[in-house]
């Protein structure tokens, strides 16, 4: 090769992390994810082409009638850290993870939803890869649209911003420079079982700053780390949404959410 970069391949606990410094970290002894040609984590999946979004929301900007608010910038009444009230830090119109917080979720259960958020990763940068301004919203506590500081920070292509977490890459990187606030706008449907049987996988649409990255887009089942997710048993068909502590201090405000609702039958 031309250039005098050398490829690591550190054997640690018997997992075999790829490593190199002008290449994604990513695991290569990982299963094949179902219907592609990737491993989960492929250090080789191309990364998603690189977009520059517009502006496309306002922080003033209200929420529709019907909405259930999440948050409004004042307090964490809508949320829970398993059975104990919320620890983030809540000041100056936005949520923080607190040091060993924990995760948090929502205290009411939904349906086939819409849900908006905004979210910014840390403005100083620390830490590379997976380690930088990483947290998630997951949902129902199983399917996660992951949150990264994407960045000019090169990492395995799903797991980086938008990407359904070892599944699927968005379509573009739309992420904004540390520190900006950025938006997710997500709408999901809910994987339906009939007699025990699935007959509906999970899907989601995600737009990141006006782009889209998911259309409908199925999950494969609910999203692990290193591993292929299944269906294995039937989930109610409400549940809750998780923001993920991942031990950055990543900041959240404008949450909302409205059922999909139904059409006219």
């Amino acid at each position: 090769m031309k250039h005098s970069i050398l490829t690591l391949v550190i054997a640690v606990a018997g997992l075999s992390i790829a490593q190199a410094a002008d290449s994604p970290v990513g695991y290569t002894d990982t299963p094949m994810i179902p219907g592609q040609k990737w491993r989960v984590h492929d250090p080789e999946r191309p990364a998603p082409t690189v977009v520059t979004p517009g502006t496309t929301f306002s922080h003033s900007a209200p929420a529709p009638s019907d909405a259930t608010i999440l948050f409004d910038g004042h307090d964490l009444s809508q949320w829970k850290s398993g059975n104990k009230e919320a620890g983030w830090k809540v000041e100056n119109g936005y949520m923080e993870v607190a040091p060993n917080s924990g995760s948090i979720q929502t205290k009411g259960q939904f349906d086939d939803f819409q849900l908006h958020l905004e979210f910014a990763t840390p403005h100083k940068v620390e830490g590379n890869s997976q380690g930088r301004g990483n947290s998630g919203v997951i949902i129902f506590g199983m399917y996660e649209v992951q949150v990264l500081d994407s960045f000019n920070n090169k990492t395995y292509a799903d797991g980086q911003t938008g990407a359904m977490y070892g599944q699927y890459a968005p379509l573009a990187n739309a992420s904004k420079v540390p520190g900006a606030w950025q938006s997710y706008d997500i709408i999901f449907e809910t994987a339906r079982w009939e007699d025990g049987k699935l007959v509906k996988k999970a899907n989601v649409t995600v737009i990141h700053n006006g782009v889209l990255l998911h259309h409908k887009q199925e999950y494969s089942g609910p999203s692990h780390h290193r591993r292929v997710g299944t269906y294995n048993k039937p989930h109610p068909p409400k549940g809750s949404i998780h923001l993920q502590d991942h031990n950055n201090p990543m900041r959240f405000r404008n949450i909302w959410i409205r059922s999909i609702g139904k059409y006219d039958e």
